[in-house]
């Protein structure tokens, strides 16, 4: 089974892991999902800030 990643400093869809670690976010089941991974880091982040407000 494939591993997707997104590649931070391009922009674009790998599959695999083939540029750094530091530059890339991952991995994800479908290459859909990687497309879709600076959306998902932003809803992440949200969630996380709304639940550090709540424990505060």
């Amino acid at each position: 089974m494939a591993e997707w990643w997104y590649n931070n400093k391009t922009g674009v869809v790998e599959e695999g892991p083939q540029s750094l670690g530091s530059d890339r976010d991952g991995p994800y089941a479908t290459k859909e999902e990687a497309g879709r991974a600076p959306q998902i880091a932003a809803e992440r982040a949200r969630k996380w800030a709304a639940d550090d407000a709540q424990d505060n």
